[in-house]
């Protein structure tokens, strides 16, 4: 962890940074948004992958928990949905 002192100039070095070069911010977000997204998609697909096995397993309730999260992500996933060719 950095100590108060440096945090601060931390942040003075990064407010200058983002004022002088707005761009490599964008590129930095654009990276960041990415990897939420696949980290959505992967998750997505283990969740279709294990939804019959928990329904089995599980009962209606599990399965129906499982399909809860699988809304939410889709949901997750269509907010922050962005083209990747």
């Amino acid at each position: 962890m950095l100590s108060k002192e440096d945090q601060r100039r931390f942040d003075q070095i990064v407010r200058q940074l983002r004022m002088t070069d707005p761009k490599f911010f964008a590129r930095l977000d654009d990276r960041a948004r990415a990897k939420r997204y696949r980290l959505l998609l992967i998750l997505a697909i283990v969740l279709w992958a294990s939804l019959p096995a928990v329904a089995v397993f599980g009962g209606g309730l599990a399965g129906s928990v499982c399909a809860a999260a699988l809304l939410v992500n889709g949901g997750l996933m269509w907010r922050s949905r962005r083209r990747f060719h």
